[in-house]
Protein backbone atom coordinates (compact mmCIF):
# COMPACT_ATOMS: atom_id res chain seq x y z
CA UNK A 1 0.00 0.00 0.00
CA UNK A 2 2.73 2.82 0.78
CA UNK A 3 4.48 1.77 -2.52
CA UNK A 4 1.45 2.27 -3.75
CA UNK A 5 0.62 5.37 -2.42
CA UNK A 6 4.34 6.51 -3.83
CA UNK A 7 4.28 5.44 -6.80
CA UNK A 8 1.08 7.63 -6.95
CA UNK A 9 2.44 10.72 -5.38
CA UNK A 10 5.60 10.66 -7.87
CA UNK A 11 2.97 10.64 -11.30
CA UNK A 12 2.29 14.10 -9.92
CA UNK A 13 5.00 15.82 -8.87
CA UNK A 14 7.49 15.22 -11.29
CA UNK A 15 5.57 18.45 -13.50
CA UNK A 16 5.11 21.83 -12.43
CA UNK A 17 1.64 22.00 -14.00
CA UNK A 18 0.28 18.88 -13.35
CA UNK A 19 -2.53 19.20 -10.39
CA UNK A 20 -2.76 15.85 -8.21
CA UNK A 21 -6.58 14.17 -7.76
CA UNK A 22 -7.04 16.39 -4.56
CA UNK A 23 -5.75 19.81 -6.02
CA UNK A 24 -2.19 19.79 -4.89
CA UNK A 25 0.98 21.06 -6.63
CA UNK A 26 3.54 18.97 -4.66
CA UNK A 27 6.61 20.78 -6.41
CA UNK A 28 5.02 24.18 -4.83
CA UNK A 29 5.11 22.15 -1.61
CA UNK A 30 8.50 21.28 -1.65
CA UNK A 31 9.19 24.44 -2.62
CA UNK A 32 7.56 26.02 0.72
CA UNK A 33 9.92 23.20 2.45
CA UNK A 34 12.66 25.01 1.40
CA UNK A 35 11.81 28.08 3.38
CA UNK A 36 11.56 26.47 6.53
CA UNK A 37 14.83 25.35 6.38
CA UNK A 38 16.15 29.01 5.83
CA UNK A 39 17.58 31.17 8.39
CA UNK A 40 14.98 33.59 10.39
CA UNK A 41 14.11 37.38 9.55
CA UNK A 42 11.33 39.14 10.17
CA UNK A 43 9.44 42.72 9.03
CA UNK A 44 7.35 44.81 11.97
CA UNK A 45 5.90 48.18 12.04
CA UNK A 46 6.27 50.74 14.28
CA UNK A 47 4.27 54.31 14.91
CA UNK A 48 5.85 55.98 11.54
CA UNK A 49 8.20 52.96 9.86
CA UNK A 50 9.02 50.11 9.20
CA UNK A 51 11.92 47.29 10.59
CA UNK A 52 13.33 44.41 8.45
CA UNK A 53 15.65 42.14 10.33
CA UNK A 54 17.22 38.81 9.35
CA UNK A 55 20.64 36.53 10.07
CA UNK A 56 22.85 36.20 7.36
CA UNK A 57 25.22 33.05 7.97
CA UNK A 58 29.00 34.05 8.86
CA UNK A 59 32.12 32.62 9.66
CA UNK A 60 35.65 33.76 9.78
CA UNK A 61 36.75 33.72 6.14
CA UNK A 62 32.93 35.11 4.92
CA UNK A 63 32.92 38.48 3.26
CA UNK A 64 30.04 40.82 5.00
CA UNK A 65 29.76 42.08 0.72
CA UNK A 66 28.64 38.88 0.25
CA UNK A 67 24.72 37.98 -0.06
CA UNK A 68 22.32 40.24 2.17
CA UNK A 69 19.00 39.09 3.66
CA UNK A 70 18.10 42.75 3.75
CA UNK A 71 17.58 44.16 0.51
CA UNK A 72 16.50 47.95 -0.39
CA UNK A 73 13.95 47.60 -3.21
CA UNK A 74 13.39 51.58 -3.48
CA UNK A 75 14.38 54.65 -1.36
CA UNK A 76 11.53 54.12 0.32
CA UNK A 77 10.68 50.02 0.26
CA UNK A 78 12.62 47.49 1.78
CA UNK A 79 12.25 43.48 1.78
CA UNK A 80 14.31 40.43 4.07
CA UNK A 81 14.67 37.13 2.23
CA UNK A 82 14.31 33.43 3.49
CA UNK A 83 15.10 30.84 0.79
CA UNK A 84 17.47 30.24 -1.99
CA UNK A 85 19.97 33.21 -2.37
CA UNK A 86 20.04 32.68 -6.54
CA UNK A 87 16.38 32.90 -6.68
CA UNK A 88 16.17 35.87 -3.75
CA UNK A 89 19.12 37.87 -6.29
CA UNK A 90 16.90 37.32 -9.71
CA UNK A 91 13.79 38.80 -7.94
CA UNK A 92 15.74 41.47 -6.03
CA UNK A 93 17.24 42.91 -9.59
CA UNK A 94 13.43 42.41 -10.71
CA UNK A 95 11.64 44.15 -8.11
CA UNK A 96 14.11 47.39 -8.57
CA UNK A 97 13.79 47.36 -12.30
CA UNK A 98 9.75 47.44 -11.83
CA UNK A 99 10.40 50.05 -8.99
CA UNK A 100 12.22 52.41 -11.49
CA UNK A 101 9.93 51.30 -14.25
CA UNK A 102 6.83 52.86 -12.65
CA UNK A 103 8.66 55.43 -11.54
CA UNK A 104 9.47 56.95 -15.04
CA UNK A 105 6.07 55.73 -16.40
CA UNK A 106 3.72 57.77 -13.60
CA UNK A 107 6.35 60.10 -12.29
CA UNK A 108 5.88 58.99 -8.92
CA UNK A 109 7.24 56.42 -6.53
CA UNK A 110 5.61 53.05 -6.27
CA UNK A 111 3.00 51.88 -3.15
CA UNK A 112 4.35 49.23 -1.22
CA UNK A 113 1.56 47.11 -2.32
CA UNK A 114 2.11 46.89 -5.90
CA UNK A 115 6.28 45.85 -5.74
CA UNK A 116 4.82 43.04 -3.83
CA UNK A 117 2.62 42.06 -6.57
CA UNK A 118 5.16 42.55 -8.83
CA UNK A 119 7.36 40.15 -7.15
CA UNK A 120 4.18 37.76 -6.53
CA UNK A 121 3.57 38.00 -10.13
CA UNK A 122 6.84 36.64 -11.19
CA UNK A 123 6.79 33.83 -8.92
CA UNK A 124 3.31 32.40 -10.17
CA UNK A 125 4.51 32.40 -13.85
CA UNK A 126 6.55 29.86 -12.40
CA UNK A 127 4.07 27.84 -11.06
CA UNK A 128 2.00 27.48 -14.52
CA UNK A 129 4.69 26.83 -17.39
CA UNK A 130 6.43 24.01 -18.47
CA UNK A 131 10.42 23.72 -18.13
CA UNK A 132 10.33 26.48 -14.71
CA UNK A 133 10.24 25.44 -10.99
CA UNK A 134 8.95 27.34 -8.29
CA UNK A 135 10.97 30.30 -6.68
CA UNK A 136 12.36 28.81 -3.67
CA UNK A 137 12.38 32.01 -1.40
CA UNK A 138 9.69 34.00 0.43
CA UNK A 139 10.14 37.64 1.27
CA UNK A 140 8.69 40.38 3.54
CA UNK A 141 8.19 43.25 1.73
CA UNK A 142 7.98 46.63 4.09
CA UNK A 143 7.79 50.31 3.04
CA UNK A 144 6.47 53.53 4.33
CA UNK A 145 3.98 55.27 1.61
CA UNK A 146 2.45 58.23 1.83
CA UNK A 147 3.39 58.47 5.96
CA UNK A 148 1.76 54.49 6.00
CA UNK A 149 4.02 51.81 7.08
CA UNK A 150 2.68 48.75 5.38
CA UNK A 151 4.59 44.84 5.38
CA UNK A 152 3.21 42.23 3.00
CA UNK A 153 4.81 38.44 2.39
CA UNK A 154 4.88 36.81 -0.85
CA UNK A 155 4.75 33.42 -0.60
CA UNK A 156 6.76 30.99 -3.21
CA UNK A 157 3.14 30.34 -4.98
CA UNK A 158 2.79 33.92 -5.53
CA UNK A 159 0.39 34.37 -2.61
CA UNK A 160 0.58 38.34 -1.12
CA UNK A 161 -0.60 38.44 2.54
CA UNK A 162 -0.67 42.21 4.43
CA UNK A 163 1.08 41.83 8.16
CA UNK A 164 1.59 44.12 11.02
CA UNK A 165 3.90 41.87 11.72
CA UNK A 166 5.53 39.03 10.76
CA UNK A 167 8.75 36.55 10.71
CA UNK A 168 9.57 34.20 7.60
CA UNK A 169 12.05 31.09 7.89
CA UNK A 170 13.17 28.01 10.49
CA UNK A 171 12.30 30.84 13.60
CA UNK A 172 8.45 31.01 12.25
CA UNK A 173 6.61 29.42 14.72
CA UNK A 174 8.25 30.64 17.97
CA UNK A 175 8.59 33.90 16.23
CA UNK A 176 4.55 34.39 15.53
CA UNK A 177 4.00 33.48 18.87
CA UNK A 178 6.49 36.40 20.24
CA UNK A 179 4.75 38.81 17.61
CA UNK A 180 1.83 38.07 18.77
CA UNK A 181 2.50 38.44 22.78
CA UNK A 182 4.49 41.56 22.17
CA UNK A 183 3.87 43.71 19.31
CA UNK A 184 1.73 46.74 19.62
CA UNK A 185 -0.07 49.30 17.58
CA UNK A 186 1.89 52.53 17.99
CA UNK A 187 5.09 51.07 19.48
CA UNK A 188 8.34 53.07 18.81
CA UNK A 189 11.14 52.70 16.75
CA UNK A 190 13.55 51.25 19.84
CA UNK A 191 10.99 48.82 20.62
CA UNK A 192 10.28 47.39 17.31
CA UNK A 193 13.82 46.96 16.92
CA UNK A 194 14.72 45.14 20.18
CA UNK A 195 11.45 42.90 19.63
CA UNK A 196 13.19 42.22 15.77
CA UNK A 197 15.82 40.86 17.66
CA UNK A 198 14.38 38.91 20.46
CA UNK A 199 12.32 37.25 17.28
CA UNK A 200 15.14 36.60 15.70
CA UNK A 201 16.43 34.66 18.45
CA UNK A 202 14.00 31.99 18.16
CA UNK A 203 15.22 30.64 15.36
CA UNK A 204 18.80 31.23 15.32
CA UNK A 205 21.83 30.93 18.27
CA UNK A 206 24.52 32.65 16.45
CA UNK A 207 23.03 36.18 16.62
CA UNK A 208 26.57 38.39 16.46
CA UNK A 209 26.86 42.51 15.08
CA UNK A 210 28.45 40.44 12.00
CA UNK A 211 25.26 38.05 11.24
CA UNK A 212 22.46 40.24 12.50
CA UNK A 213 20.88 42.78 9.44
CA UNK A 214 18.54 45.22 9.99
CA UNK A 215 17.08 48.24 8.13
CA UNK A 216 14.97 51.20 9.35
CA UNK A 217 12.16 52.41 7.08
CA UNK A 218 10.86 56.24 7.66
CA UNK A 219 8.67 58.50 5.52
CA UNK A 220 11.48 61.43 6.99
CA UNK A 221 14.51 59.63 5.89
CA UNK A 222 13.94 56.74 3.51
CA UNK A 223 15.27 53.22 3.64
CA UNK A 224 18.47 52.84 6.16
CA UNK A 225 20.51 50.15 6.52
CA UNK A 226 21.94 49.94 10.39
CA UNK A 227 25.43 49.47 10.60
CA UNK A 228 27.33 47.04 12.87
CA UNK A 229 27.37 49.12 16.11
CA UNK A 230 24.14 49.85 16.22
CA UNK A 231 23.09 46.25 15.96
CA UNK A 232 25.50 45.16 18.27
CA UNK A 233 24.02 47.90 20.96
CA UNK A 234 20.65 45.92 20.76
CA UNK A 235 21.91 41.93 21.30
Amino acid sequence: MGMMQKQGKMGYDRAIVTFSPDGRLFQVEYAREAIKRAATCTALKFEDGVVLAGLRPCDKLSDDRGSRKVHQLDEHIGAVSAGLVGDTRVLVNNARQQAQVYRISYQEKIDVRSLAEEIGDYKQQHTQYGGLRPMGVSFLVGGVYKDEPMIFETDVGGDIYGWNAQVIGKGRKGGEELLEEKWEEGMSKKQAKELAVEVLSEGETDMNKNTVKMAVITEEDGFRYLDQEECEELL
